[in-house]
């Protein structure tokens, strides 16, 4: 069970890991450009996995901000991973060890939740440690190498590297939108709210982190409401 399951999370994380890659280098050259070293950068994207959470803190350090402003800041903008791994710790056995847990929610990322929360039925840990396996590296390594890169990348080069993460996103949300019609309206749902929040000038002031929360929770709390999922 623990081999399968890790087996099956490493094929999972292929994908997740390569566009972890991809998209890290810009944190990996901003820092650097910025002042830090290259081994405090890659060991940023070691110690978060927080994509967003990451480039804020980067302006945060730059402009030589307090300690108050980087925890206020992270607690915003990733707030929304204290959802997932309520989501996700219902995807899990009762009978998980604690120890299990937590190495878990180190790993959950919105494309790492994505795929744990499409698995049918239960999910085995091992099976998040394969997608961690896969995921994490190629984070880091793709920081790291792209702090020694530096300048050299011309522009148009990282405007398509900027645009992977996005792919990403659509890999984990087609399948089972195209499997089942309630994941479709909740996606469309979540892109109309979505809109709402960038296009009307009040909504526009809230910002990212918590557009995300607002837009979890009462999306999915509609969808639970009206086509919940029965359990077995």
């Amino acid at each position: 069970m623990k081999a399968e399951s890790f087996k099956k999370g490493l094929r999972d994380g292929i994908p997740i890991g390569l566009g972890y890659f991809a998209v890290s280098f810009a944190f990996g050259m901003m820092a650097v450009q910025g002042g830090l070293t290259i081994w405090q950068a890659g060991l940023i994207s070691l110690t978060n996995l927080t994509s967003a959470g990451q480039f804020a803190g980067l302006e945060i350090i730059f402009a030589q901000g307090t300690y108050w402003e980087m925890a206020l800041t992270q607690l915003v903008i990733n707030l929304r991973y204290c959802l997932m791994s309520f989501s996700l710790s219902q995807k899990l056995r009762r009978d998980v060890p604690w120890a299990h847990r937590y190495l878990v929610a180190f790993g959950v990322t919105d494309e790492i939740f994505g795929v744990s929360a499409s698995q049918p039925g239960k999910v085995h840990p091992f099976y998040n440690y394969g997608v961690m396996c896969l995921a994490i590296p190629g984070w880091t390594i793709g920081t790291v190498i792209g702090a020694f890169s530096g300048s050299v990348l011309p522009d148009f080069i990282m405007s398509a590297l900027s645009v992977a993460i996005y792919g990403m996103f659509l890999a984990v949300i087609v399948p089972p939108a195209k499997k089942n019609r309630s994941v479709l309206a909740v996606v469309i749902a979540a892109m109309a709210v979505s809109c709402l929040f960038a296009w009307v000038p009040v909504l526009q002031q809230v910002s990212s982190g918590f557009v995300i929360i607002i837009i979890t929770l009462l999306v999915a709390g509609i969808a639970a409401f009206i086509a919940p999922v029965e359990e077995a």
